[in-house]
């Protein structure tokens, strides 16, 4: 392993790629457009790695996101958050450079926008299928239409289609939940797919965004865009809710101890919730888990050990339960492998992710 001296994020580069491959594959069979979504990683060097496989549309989460993936190249985008009017400036600036996706969902930010638009744009109307997040509720038919009306009736706006992220999904515990929540949203999405058939709408496309029902389901015939995010890496999240296995994370932290407190078997980790974030899983005992500790072996990372886990976290500081035989094998200076339960958030705050080999790679397309 590299030398390491403070808290660092590791990226397993093969498992990126399988996990990449396993993707295009499932859109392929499927004959859909593979749209990811770059906040989880938020590196253009990542980025190029997905080009590799043939990638030419992404997915992202801010105007600011946007605008570091136009400067690395990328041409075909789309902002998966509702338009925020005061940035309109820069939107023009990408729309002028990049075929833009925004999503809108109320009639005030359509007329603004065909107001305040100085280049043609594709708009897809945001719909809330369960997750009561963001969205028009996918019953809302007139509403719906309403928009669509407006978008049609435009100059410079490009009705695409719909768009949903079922992100209810993350609260399953199981693959048969997963598959429900999927049959669900893509029944609703049909609906009002159907709805604007009737009223005179053709060509509606059907987008939709979940890691884990992207993961877990095979059959997206009726769908046309698919834009996962947190399959690049995966996590601990992912995989309490059955929508992938341990082995396909691909990131690991990599934090040293500092110190050992041998009456309750417990180190000090440098490491803690500027790192991590404050997320965490409820093992089966109710236990909050902050993250899972593993081995690196022949520079393979092994499966978690058993009752070894982060079991608090403050700003700077991790606590870390370990088992007795693992606790007298290591000492102060020695570095922990931890298997994050947040893949997108801990990229986030780290700002920056390091291969195995050693390389640093930037990840600030925030």
């Amino acid at each position: 392993m590299m030398k390491i001296i403070t808290p660092i994020l590791l990226v397993n580069k093969n498992q990126v790629y399988r996990n990449i491959s396993k993707m295009i594959e499932k859109a392929k069979k499927n004959h859909v457009r593979f749209r990811p979504h770059f906040k989880t990683h938020q590196s253009a060097v990542i980025g190029e790695w997905f080009k590799e496989f043939g990638v030419s549309s992404i997915t992202v989460s801010s105007v600011k996101m946007a605008e570091c993936f136009a400067n690395a190249g990328w041409d075909d985008i789309t902002i998966a958050f509702p338009v925020n009017i005061l940035e309109i400036e820069k939107i023009n600036n990408l729309a002028k450079k990049i075929d833009l996706n925004l999503l809108v969902e109320s009639e005030n930010v359509i007329r603004f926008l065909e107001n305040e638009l100085e280049s043609e744009v594709k708009v897809w109307i945001n719909i809330d299928v369960g997750y009561h997040r963001d969205g028009i509720k996918w019953d809302k038919w007139d509403k719906i239409t309403r928009l669509a009306r407006l978008i049609e009736d435009s100059k410079i706006l490009v009705l695409k289609g719909i768009l949903t992220h079922a992100g209810h999904s993350y609260k399953s515990r199981t693959k048969v939940e997963i598959v429900q929540v999927h049959i669900d949203s893509i029944s609703k999405m049909e609906t009002i797919q159907m709805y604007l058939t009737e009223k005179g709408f053709f060509n509606i496309e059907i987008s939709v965004g979940d890691t884990p029902t992207v993961s877990i389901v095979d059959e997206f015939s009726s769908v046309d865009e698919i834009r996962p995010g947190n399959f690049v890496f995966y996590d601990l999240k992912q995989v309490q809710i059955s929508s992938c296995s341990e082995n396909e994370i691909a990131i690991r932290f990599a934090c040293p101890i500092v110190a050992k407190y041998e009456d309750r078997n417990e180190v000090l980790i440098d490491g803690g919730a500027i790192h991590f974030s404050k997320d965490y899983i409820l093992d089966d005992n109710q236990r909050k888990i902050y993250g899972y500790i593993t081995k690196e072996i022949d520079g393979k990372w092994e499966s978690k050990i058993e009752d070894s886990y982060v079991t608090s976290i403050s700003q700077e500081h991790g606590t870390i339960k370990l088992n007795v035989e693992y606790f007298n094998e290591v000492n102060i200076g020695d570095v922990l492998l931890i298997i994050p339960v947040h893949a997108c958030l801990a990229t986030n705050l780290m700002g920056k992710l390091y291969l195995t080999t050693g390389q640093e790679i930037e990840a600030k397309c925030r």
